[in-house]
């Protein structure tokens, strides 16, 4: 048994790539403080943009110390359209009073939907 046995590297051990040609990117890091004291670095790419904020390993806020972290813009909060402001964007009250009093009229003659029986 022992003769048939593999020889070669231990699995895992040593990578079999080699970092020649390989332009790896700058980096620098940002540091962060939260209102529970805790303190922390972040890695970030030279060409990154740091947050103003990250989340903290506690689940608190933490705010940029260092760095040049840019400021978030306030986005612009688009009131909801219901279904009823998109109705009044194609017609008038009156004339939806208008057809529904038609709607009606049709249903209480039974011409709207007639059951096949």
């Amino acid at each position: 048994m022992a003769e048939r046995s593999l020889r070669g590297m231990r699995i895992g051990a040593n990578s079999l790539e080699s970092e020649a040609g390989v332009a790896f990117v700058g980096r620098r890091d940002e540091e962060y403080g939260c209102t529970n004291g805790h303190k922390f670095v972040v890695t970030l790419a030279d060409d990154a943009e740091a947050p103003m904020y990250w989340e903290c390993k506690c689940g608190a806020e933490a705010q940029i110390i260092s760095g040049e972290g840019h400021e978030e813009e306030e986005k612009i909060i688009k009131p909801v359209r219901t279904h009823w402001d998109m109705l009044l964007e194609r017609r008038t009250e009156a004339e939806l009073q208008e057809i529904l009093e038609e709607r009606l009229e049709l249903l209480r003659t039974g011409r709207l939907f007639k059951r096949m029986h």
